[in-house]
């Protein structure tokens, strides 16, 4: 399967995440991103020093101005929704199994409008600073 990539519309699929009570709930991504400006970003793994202590600290310091600028929602994946993405990253080789490349989506009412991959461990265009040049 190819990348996602700019123009391509978002596939749709559901977002698991445990609310305030420990209850697993479920929503479409379409949901979430129709008629809505978006950036979904991924990490490969949690608590790992680029991703935990650069990467997702990074949007979470840029959350008010991305908003700002025009941003409705900011959405950290990791999963199954990163396969539809074709951007499934394959560490089966470190004994990590299959996890998420790192990237920076910017999508427009479900359009991908920046697609911004990185390749292998890098860590050069997928942060919140990238995003906030294109807006």
């Amino acid at each position: 399967m190819a990348s996602i990539s700019v123009g391509d519309v978002l596939p749709d699929g559901e977002l698991a995440w445990f609310d305030e009570s420990n209850q697993l709930q479920m929503i479409s991504v379409h949901w979430l991103a129709a008629g809505k400006k978006v950036v979904l970003f991924a990490v490969p793994g949690a608590f790992t020093p680029i991703c935990s202590m650069i990467h997702l600290p990074g949007f979470i310091e840029s959350a008010e101005e991305l908003k700002s600028k025009g941003v409705d929602e900011i959405l950290l994946i990791s999963g199954t929704y990163t396969r539809a993405l074709g951007l499934e990253l394959d560490l089966s080789d470190e004994g990590l199994g299959t996890r998420s490349r790192r990237f920076a989506l910017l999508v427009d009412n479900l359009v991908v409008t920046v697609a911004n991959i990185e390749e292998g461990g890098e860590f050069t265009i997928s942060g919140a600073e990238e995003i906030l040049k294109v807006l």
